[in-house]
């Protein structure tokens, strides 16, 4: 491990660190799903983040590079979806307010 790459992970695993904390709040304290969706956003970024930190202090670029550009096409992927669903529940239920939707049946 290169000393400088171990002297960089401290601030941005504290950055890191906070994004992770502000996607759970942002996922546990609301009732939209937008924010909710937001939240899972957030900690996607972070993680994604993470990964680019670990192959930088590791020296293993071209994997990082090659599992981060997969993991934001899945990520991609799993927001497009979401989104879908979300927009199918607001024009069954006109809200977006997980408290109104306690009588949807599957």
């Amino acid at each position: 491990m290169i000393p400088q790459a171990i002297q960089a992970f401290w601030p941005f695993g504290i950055f890191i660190f906070m994004l992770i904390v502000i996607g759970f709040y942002c996922i546990l304290t609301t009732f939209n799903l937008i924010r909710a969706l937001i939240g899972l956003e957030l900690l996607l970024k972070a993680v994604t983040l993470l990964i680019v930190l670990a192959g930088y202090i590791t020296n293993h670029s071209a994997l990082t590079q090659a599992l981060v550009i997969t993991f934001i096409v899945v990520e991609v992927v799993v927001m497009t979806v979401a989104v879908g669903v979300v927009l199918g529940i607001r024009s069954h239920n006109n809200s977006l307010d997980l408290r109104k939707m306690k009588n949807i049946k599957g």
